[in-house]
């Protein structure tokens, strides 16, 4: 009797571990095959990343335009990607979206600043505050530089020291935003004081010669030199002229340089801050 079971007990346990040993195969197979189909999938979606960003540039859509839709294409085709490769485990997808339905109400509430982005950065795209390579100032932090790329959730500023500052595109849409460039051209201000002894009119006619001699200034734009006030150290006069975008920084240095240089030349003496006392008795 005893040897009658241990035989039952060995042919059981024997058919348990060739079932075992089925599902170890099955389930092995199923991960060999969901890997491979991540890798092709993987593969197509960069193909049709690609393709999707040449008929872009053929159309001669905007940079940030084509930053975004990428953006946008890249996690939408591996968000289906995962919704295959979960059906192949035996996953229901209608389960999953049933239950993501009927959570929703939580998951709107965890990721709304994420559809928050997403919608500033549609704004951004539609209504054009600004464009990659335009230099922009945030208007609720006073972050400011060069923008370098408009993602799907983010716009990434490149500072005149190279530094990245990466802006969620709702705040973005949501801030006042300066753009610096978005004209061709900009204004320079330079202030600078003479003295009350100074001969005004000299100082003015060789700040106005100094513009005028300079070749980067835009002839065409206003160029002046006018008394701005009459401060309490010296007169304080404003030399005004304008630059194209690309030649604005080093316009504003050299003026601001030559302006000294001019005024040494014709001996006219920018004041110190100074105060007179005057004692009676």
């Amino acid at each position: 009797m005893n040897l009658i079971n241990w035989k039952i007990n060995s042919v059981l346990g024997t058919a348990a571990l060739e079932r075992l040993g089925e599902k170890i195969l099955d389930l092995g197979g199923r991960i060999l095959f969901a890997i491979i189909c991540f890798l092709i999938g993987a593969q197509l979606i960069k193909f049709v990343r690609k393709l999707t960003a040449r008929g872009m540039e053929k159309a001669k859509a905007d940079v940030g335009v084509r930053q975004f839709v990428d953006s946008f294409l890249k996690v939408a085709l591996y968000v289906v990607l995962g919704f295959l490769l979960a059906s192949s485990f035996g996953v229901d997808a209608a389960g999953i979206v049933a239950l993501l339905g009927s959570a929703g109400v939580a998951i709107g509430l965890a990721v709304q600043g994420s559809l928050s982005n997403l919608a500033g950065g549609v704004l951004i795209l539609v209504l054009k505050p600004f464009k990659v390579g335009d230099y922009i100032v945030e208007g609720a932090g006073g972050k400011e530089g060069e923008v370098a790329e408009i993602q799907i959730f983010y716009t990434r500023l490149v500072t005149p020291d190279n530094r990245v500052v990466i802006l969620p595109n709702g705040n973005l849409a949501n801030n006042s935003i300066v753009n610096v460039t978005a004209g061709k051209c900009r204004r320079v201000d330079v202030p600078v004081s003479v003295s009350y002894n100074a001969d005004l009119k000299k100082a003015k006619d060789a700040l106005t010669r100094m513009l005028q001699q300079d070749e980067h200034t835009l002839k065409d734009r206003e160029l002046r030199v006018f008394v701005d006030e009459l401060a309490d150290s010296g007169i304080r006069l404003n030399v005004r002229c304008w630059f194209a975008n690309e030649d604005y920084w080093e316009g504003k240095w050299r003026i601001t340089e030559n302006c000294k240089l001019v005024l040494d030349e014709a001996g006219i003496e920018i004041p110190f801050n100074q105060l007179d006392v005057h004692m009676r008795g």
